[in-house]
């Protein structure tokens, strides 16, 4: 039977805000993949209605004092992250990071204590979700996961989901939500690849109907997902979202 539903991706702009917090919990939940909460009373009212929307984490260094003006946040080291879990009214965010290398955000969500300083400014804007997909596609590596989860648990109950995830061997137990309606693939770098699995779906592996589409991954992955959803499957533009969170070397 054929579809009468359409569904797409709306660009929506938000006000932007940049708001002080600390750091006030860090859960690991593998031994490369961590948790953690930030909070304050400038978080009061945070909003991150879509599904990956990014914020841009400012964060004060060891010995720092704390900034008194937005434009001296700024001066201090950035990297963007996905909101995962938030409460608008008692004022407290979570993000969750991949530990690697010696980056300013993996070293500070691996290392900071407790009461540390953090400013969270944004989102900008969000992508939000028009009309009822029949079914949803979801692709990416360890750094998309709060966006992929974010996007499971929007979802209308029974909608049927796709998801491939790429994770260092360190991070095959990386909680993702996961229901009768969805199909959930890990692939451990090192075996096989994110590209990978994206090269090898056909247009017979097409789910049917209206179909939104996710990928986000380091940015070579990009071309492999665009291949895929617009040519092999015939997505629309509009239902499409691919990203390139980050660059190799």
């Amino acid at each position: 039977m054929t579809s009468t539903q359409t569904a797409g991706f709306e660009t929506v702009a938000l006000d932007t805000a940049l708001r002080p917090a600390e750091l006030v919990g860090r859960e690991w939940l593998t031994d490369g993949y961590v948790r953690i909460r930030v909070a304050g009373e400038a978080l009061v009212g945070f909003s991150a209605p879509g599904a990956d929307d990014h914020v841009r984490l400012f964060f004060a260094p060891a010995g720092a004092g704390v900034p008194g003006t937005a434009e001296e946040w700024r001066e201090f080291p950035s990297r963007e992250y996905t909101p995962l879990n938030a409460d608008a009214r008692a004022g407290w965010v979570e993000f969750d990071f991949v530990i690697h290398g010696d980056g300013p955000g993996s070293a500070w969500a691996a290392q900071a204590p407790i009461g540390a300083g953090v400013a969270v400014a944004g989102p900008r804007r969000s992508n939000a979700v028009a009309g009822e997909p029949d079914a949803w596609f979801l692709a990416g590596d360890e750094t998309a996961v709060p966006a992929i989860t974010r996007f499971l648990r929007a979802r209308r109950p029974g909608t049927p989901a796709r998801v491939i995830v790429e994770v260092a061997p360190e991070n095959e137990l990386i909680p993702i939500p996961a229901d009768p309606a969805s199909e959930v693939t890990v692939v451990v770098r090192g075996d096989r690849s994110l590209a990978d699995a994206l090269a090898a779906l056909g247009a017979d592996d097409r789910p049917a109907g209206a179909v939104l589409g996710y990928v986000a991954a380091e940015a070579g992955v990009v071309p492999v997902a665009r291949d895929l959803l617009l040519d092999r499957w015939g997505l629309p533009a509009e239902a499409v979202i691919t990203k390139g969170y980050w660059r190799r070397d």
